[in-house]
C-alpha cells in the first residue's frame, strides 16, 4: 500500500483489464549497491508482473523500456534492479532487456526480515525510448545525487 501512495506503483492498462505493473522509484533497497553507485542518479526497478493474459507479447520488455525512458526524464543516469539470486531464467532476460549484471550480494536479510534472497544486481543507462505506450502519468520529479 505504502507504494502506492507513494506513486511509485504504476499499471499498464489493456480496456478494463491490469496488463502489468511495475514498481519504479529513485529508492534503493539498503545493503545492494555502494555508496558510489548510490551518488550516481538512479531509479530502481523493485517488481515488475504481466498477467498470464499478456504473456508472450513483449509486454515485459516494453514496460522496462518505458521505465528506462521514465528514468531518463528524470535525469537518472542508470536503471537499476536486483532480481532473485537463484533465478537463473529471470537474470537471463534481464540480461536479453540490455541489463548488464554488476554483482550478485548473498549477504544480509530482506527488507520483510527474512532471508536474502534478491540480491542479483543489474543496471542498464537510462535513454529515450520507443516503448509504444501512452504514457498517462504526471512527469517524474528530477532526481539527483550528491
Amino acid at each position: 500500500m505504502a507504494t502506492i501512495e507513494t506513486g511509485t506503483v504504476f499499471m499498464v492498462r489493456d480496456g478494463d483489464l491490469t496488463a502489468a505493473t511495475i514498481t519504479l522509484t529513485p529508492e534503493a533497497e539498503a545493503g545492494l549497491w555502494t555508496d558510489d553507485e548510490l551518488s550516481e542518479p538512479s531509479m530502481f526497478i523493485n517488481k515488475l508482473t504481466v498477467a498470464r493474459s499478456h504473456a508472450g507479447q513483449n509486454v515485459g520488455g516494453r514496460l522496462i523500456d518505458w521505465a528506462g525512458d521514465r528514468a531518463y526524464r528524470a535525469s537518472a543516469k542508470w536503471l537499476r534492479l536486483d532480481a532473485w539470486t537463484m533465478n537463473e531464467g529471470l537474470q537471463r532476460y534481464c540480461l536479453r532487456q540490455g541489463f548488464e549484471h554488476v554483482r550478485t550480494v548473498r549477504e544480509g536479510g530482506a527488507v520483510n526480515g527474512g532471508p536474502r534472497v534478491s540480491g542479483w544486481l543489474a543496471q542498464r543507462p537510462a535513454a529515450p525510448t520507443a516503448h509504444g505506450f501512452v504514457d498517462q502519468t504526471a512527469a517524474p520529479e528530477l532526481i539527483s545525487r550528491a
